[in-house]
């Protein structure tokens, strides 16, 4: 029973068949293949908007060639503190924007205010200073709290505002559209975002993520960013296999959808429990709960994976819940919990 994080789980078998199914004969290289072809349009129909889309192989490459594109080297990248460009991708978002700043900034459930960054945009044209350029969300936060429309509408008024581009790290974009309901626009351009990273790796897919631009010009020169950071694969009909069935027949909502309600019924079952305190409102996949040392130190012994967050001493674990996570597996760790806790 594995609830470290939803990267442990294999691949949707609908996505492995058509991986599968591209494998037979032979297709142009480097993306002008017909499969790539077709992810335009059917990227532009899930979002009724005209996208420019460029398929890589992981988040952070999504991310870093994403902010690269809205920010010039002497920018900065507004962003939450505990956010995954900020804290887990190694400096490649400054490394891909050639040495632009990441701007970490504090907010409940990780989640950044207009305000925050109101606050710190009093260095604009002082040339000793970066440049404000950017801001970065993420959709779902790393607390698994979400963003609503109306919130990201907010933060695009700063940065239209401002000049700024809007940049949305959609790495679990998938169970934030299955919770809230919406339609897949109202948490991006008709928001205000312009550039997404859009997740399938973390709900199904062996490795896939596409860079979705929904201003076309803004991409600038992403090919040739792409191309220089190693992700213009050679055999690209075998990413684009992978996002085409993830979107056919809304896979990636019923993935989504399955591991939101997964972490619903585990975070209900423990709610309220002598010693048990769920620290952020479960929202999508992610359940982050303090619990007695005596509790974690029983779920060690049972097998349970999980992570402590915060660091080896924290009593604070994260339990993630993915497409392919058991109701069975959910009611022994709850059960768990509940008799060790008693």
């Amino acid at each position: 029973m594995n609830f470290r994080s939803d990267n442990v789980t294999g691949v949707a078998p609908e996505i492995l068949a058509a991986i599968a199914a591209v494998n037979q004969g032979t297709m142009p290289s480097y993306g002008a293949d017909p499969v790539t072809e077709r992810l335009q349009q059917r990227f532009a129909a899930l979002f009724a908007h005209e996208v420019a889309v460029f398929p890589v192989a992981t988040g952070t490459a999504a991310n870093a060639l994403a902010l690269a594109a809205l920010t010039p080297p002497w920018g900065v990248i507004y962003c939450h503190e505990a956010s995954h460009v900020n804290t887990d991708e190694c400096g490649a978002p400054e490394f891909y924007a050639g040495g632009a700043k990441l701007m970490g900034l504090p907010g409940a459930d990780a989640k950044i205010a207009p305000e925050a960054i109101e606050a710190r945009l009093g260095d604009r044209g002082i040339v000793h200073h970066a440049q404000p350029a950017c801001i970065s969300i993420t959709e779902a936060t790393e607390a698994g709290t979400l963003y609503r429309p109306e919130e990201i509408a907010q933060l695009s008024a700063v940065a239209q505002r401002h000049g700024l581009g809007l940049h949305m790290d959609g790495s679990r974009f998938a169970n934030a559209v299955a919770a809230l309901g919406c339609a897949p626009a109202d948490l991006t351009w008709r928001a205000g975002v312009d550039v997404l990273s859009f997740g399938a790796t973390k709900n199904g897919a062996l490795a896939a993520e596409a860079v979705i631009f929904f201003a076309p010009a803004k991409a600038g020169d992403l090919a040739f960013r792409r191309k220089r950071s190693g992700h213009l694969f050679s055999k690209m009909r075998f990413l684009s296999a992978q996002l085409e069935a993830y979107l056919a027949d809304d896979l990636w909502l019923r993935n989504a959808r399955h591991a939101n309600r997964m972490a619903r019924r585990l975070a209900d079952g423990v709610a309220g429990l002598p010693g048990v305190r769920l620290r952020h409102p479960t929202e999508a996949n992610e359940i982050f709960v303090e619990l007695p040392e005596p509790v974690i130190a029983a779920l060690d012994r049972a097998g349970v994976g999980f992570y402590r967050w915060g660091g080896e001493a924290s009593s604070c674990l994260r339990l993630v819940t993915a497409f392919d996570t058991r109701a069975e597996d959910v009611d022994a760790v709850v059960a768990l919990i509940r008799h060790s806790a008693a």
